[in-house]
């Protein structure tokens, strides 16, 4: 179909409009993907409070900031043999895992997607011994909290 040439002001018009509106989309999505602040400033202990709140029975708990691929490792000796649950959360983008073992061996991994939800795995301990749970990342910065309390 051919239009009289007197449409295209109208045509470029409306392509423009188009185009910021567009623009306008991307950048709105974008910023609603981006976490809120900067996770280097960020008050962890304030964040646990909201997104992990303590637990009755906890073994093993952390909360922090991952700002490189380092891995975060924390144990608690003379944990009873018995079943755990593993409850985790991040945020800042990406994925953070949970590597749990028992004596120096691993027993299991778990992972959290980084925005703001709460995840939980099931984790049997199958002697006394000490625990240890290692944060990591490959989506640095981020922050995490995690709790290990007898499952119910």
């Amino acid at each position: 179909m051919v239009f009289p040439s007197s449409f295209a002001p109208a045509f470029r018009l409306a392509r423009r409009a188009f185009t910021g509106a567009a623009a306008a989309a991307v950048v709105l999505a974008s910023a609603a993907c981006s976490p809120a602040g900067s996770i280097e400033s960020a008050d962890v202990p304030a964040w646990k409070a909201t997104a992990l709140p303590q637990a009755p029975g906890t073994v093993l708990e952390d909360a922090g900031k991952i700002l490189s691929r380092d891995p975060i490792v924390r144990s608690a000796a003379g944990v009873p043999a018995g079943t755990y649950t593993l409850t985790m959360t991040c945020d800042g983008g990406g994925k953070a895992f949970f590597a749990v073992g028992l004596d120096g061996k691993q027993l299991t991994e778990a992972g959290a997607a980084c925005n703001g939800s709460r995840e939980t795995a099931r984790i049997t301990v199958p002697a006394e011994g000490e625990v240890t749970i290692s944060t990591s990342s490959v989506d640095a910065p981020l922050i995490y909290a995690y709790h290990l309390v007898p499952a119910k």
